[in-house]
């Protein structure tokens, strides 16, 4: 390596990796509120925090890593601008891309460890982030319930809100002064439980957890048809000495799952198993649409199969006028409307309400086959654009170099001042586009190939055409042959008014 690549990219290196880390930090407590409801006030101890912040950081190099390549690119060249160490390099017959050469290599095997990353470690991240926050209320189970406030269960089948005034001992399993609200399936909370002390039991390999409550009363409000009963006897109270409950707590921490309800999402998938997914689910949703197209059509009766015509019983001795005879005896029914006047009053009414019926019917089966159809395909959608977007991924990385390089070369500024400024507005834009993408293509508005590569798309001709003109040693901003126009309309007038 000449000693001229050493420097490029030793100063690129450096740039590279002070702002991957500080951005990789800045993230990190970005998404640390996302999940501040999973971790917050629920007694987690350190290591555990440290495994989930551990598993959260590979998920954020989607976003840290455009961003890292963008900004080191122009910082780095910019410095090398504004220092003339570019125009020195040019006296000496050194173009822009003999300077890129050393980078470009650099940001080509960067771009395939991106790859491999995005393909492997990712998925496994993922699994495991979300395997953690699902197992915190089995390993310790009072992470679920938090002192001092009513701990919502709604979500967990159980239908209750738990609050208790302080927790103790090992895991924090023992409980003081416990008081649960019981909820009826129409929501209405109809039951008061009170306890002096409670206990949590709990297993990892179940999603049960059990409430052990001790020297307590039960009050529930009954509900009786007849109102004198009713004022008699409005509620029941019992004490008991123990008392077991049961939640179930396999859907607490699972509140991003797709909508299938399946554990393995997309986001948890490598190249091999998106493709194996992918050819499965299209095969079955193309199943599914079948057999309910059928089903409609045979319910409706609109599409009868026409019976294949006997040729064994077509005569042709038959004459003309014996044809024309037989035509004159067709039914002269020629609309609906002539065959419902055909029928007698009651029988008609009768009719009518049955095709009102099968009508409603049928179209609040297609009404509610539609919203689960809609959800299949936003799945299967969901793993086209994972799987593109790995190798979007990768080759962002490349484009985004081509795009922070010699824009750093026009702009001739180094430090974090006004290159931080530009690398965040085009890594916005180039961030936004793929978020706007994407939600359209997983809604089926636009083709999922091209929702996973259209920010890369845009930013591939904006490169290309920073790159040629910061060869050509022109402005960020084309107007030069505007101006030469305007100079010489007015030179020609100027001429014509001497002549």
């Amino acid at each position: 390596m000449k000693i001229l690549d050493r420097y490029i990219l030793s100063r690129f290196l450096y740039n590279f990796f002070s702002a991957f880390f500080i951005l990789i930090v800045i993230f990190i407590f970005q998404g640390i509120w996302l999940f501040i409801d999973d971790l917050a006030g629920k007694g987690l101890g350190i290591v555990i925090i440290g495994k989930f912040i551990f598993y959260f950081i590979p998920t954020l190099i989607d976003k840290v890593l455009p961003l890292t390549v963008l900004l080191s690119s122009i910082l780095t060249f910019g410095t090398f601008a504004e220092n003339y160490e570019f125009a020195a390099m040019k006296a000496s017959g050194i173009s822009l891309q003999r300077g890129m050469r050393s980078l470009i290599v650099y940001v080509i095997f960067l771009g395939g460890v991106t790859f491999f990353f995005a393909n492997n470690v990712i998925p496994k991240s993922e699994q495991k982030m979300f395997n953690l926050r699902r197992n915190i209320a089995k390993v310790k189970p009072a992470a679920a319930i938090t002192e001092g406030v009513f701990s919502d269960f709604e979500g967990t089948g159980a239908g209750m809100n738990i609050k208790v005034e302080k927790k103790y001992g090992e895991q924090d399993r023992f409980l003081d002064n416990v008081i649960i609200h019981k909820k009826t399936k129409q929501n209405v909370n109809n039951t008061v439980i009170k306890a002096i002390s409670g206990e949590l039991i709990s297993s990892e390999d179940s999603d049960i957890i059990q409430l052990v409550l001790k020297d307590g009363n039960y009050y529930q409000e009954l509900e009786r048809k007849n109102t004198k009963d009713q004022k008699k006897h409005p509620f029941a109270k019992s004490k008991f000495e123990t008392y077991i409950i049961n939640i179930d707590i396999s859907e607490l921490n699972n509140q991003d799952l797709e909508e299938d309800g399946n554990i393995t999402t997309d986001k948890m998938k490598n190249v091999g198993r998106l493709i194996k997914d992918i050819d499965s689910l299209g095969k079955n949703n193309l199943e599914k649409v079948e057999a309910f197209s059928k089903n409609i059509t045979n319910r409706m009766g609109a599409f009868p199969v026409k019976a294949k015509k006997d040729s064994t019983q077509i005569n042709p001795s038959l004459n003309e006028e014996y044809l024309k005879t037989s035509i004159k005896g067709k039914d002269s029914i020629k609309n609906m409307d002539d065959a419902i006047a055909a029928l007698p009053e009651w029988q008609r009414t009768q009719v009518i309400r049955s095709a009102k019926n099968n009508v409603t019917n049928i179209k609040n089966s297609v009404i509610s086959k539609k919203e689960e159809l809609q959800k299949r395909f936003k799945f299967y959608r969901s793993h086209i654009l994972s799987l593109h977007k790995k190798y979007a991924l990768a080759f962002s990385c490349i484009i985004l170099f081509f795009v922070g390089a010699p824009l750093g070369a026009i702009i001739r500024k180094g430090g974090l001042g006004l290159p931080m400024v530009v690398a965040i507005i085009l890594f916005l834009t180039y961030y936004f586009l793929g978020v706007f993408a994407t939600n359209y293509a997983k809604e089926g508005n636009i083709n999922e190939i091209l929702g996973a590569w259209l920010p890369t798309m845009i930013m591939l001709p904006l490169g290309i055409s920073l790159t040629r003109r910061a060869t050509a040693d022109k402005g960020l901003l084309g107007f030069e042959h505007i101006i030469d126009g305007i100079k010489n309309l007015f030179k020609k007038k100027a001429n014509n008014s001497e002549d």
